[in-house]
This record gives C-alpha cells, sequence and structure tokens, in this order.
C-alpha cells in the first residue's frame, strides 16, 4: 500500500492547502485529492512541485507499507479486459 504524508508535512508547517497551492502552482482541488489520498495517479512535476515547496524528500511525502494481502505473483488473476485483479476480491 502507498500512504500519502501530505496531510502530515502540512500540519508540522502549520501550512495550509491553499497555501501550498499557491506556492506550486498546483490546483487547489488536486491539492485537496493528493491530502486526502483521493487520487488514483500522481503527476511527477506536482511531486517535484510539493517536495520543493516543503523542502523535504519524497520519502518525506510518499510511503511504501507492505500489504498484508499480496497484489502481485501468484495472487493475481487475468479478467476478460486484459486487466489483473486481485483474486482475494472474486
Amino acid at each position: 500500500m502507498i500512504k500519502i504524508k501530505l496531510s502530515e508535512l502540512l500540519g508540522k508547517r502549520r501550512m495550509t492547502q491553499q497555501q501550498l497551492s499557491q506556492l506550486t502552482g498546483i490546483r487547489p482541488n488536486t491539492i485537496s485529492d493528493i491530502y486526502n489520498e483521493m487520487c488514483a495517479r500522481l503527476n511527477i512535476d506536482h511531486l517535484d512541485r510539493i517536495c520543493e515547496a516543503l523542502e523535504c524528500d519524497i520519502s518525506d511525502l510518499i510511503e511504501y507499507i507492505p500489504n498484508k494481502i499480496k497484489k502481485t505473483g501468484d495472487n493475481l488473476i487475468l479478467e476478460p479486459h486484459g486487466l489483473r485483479k486481485n483474486a482475494e476480491h472474486n
């Protein structure tokens, strides 16, 4: 699982999402989606801008937490449309 720690970083810096949006030029809705971990994809340029504005490393912003139920290897099944899906969720 990937955990986005933007809320923690902003809290430590006492910075609002609006302030980060103004510093980075990233739309407020996009900042909100990242902050609330509601995004399915992250734009590399956005990550670069956020890290620059917060003077942090990418590892301060994003954390990998191993999945309790694996999503790779033998735990995958192929769906009719060609995408893979975890066998646990059938």
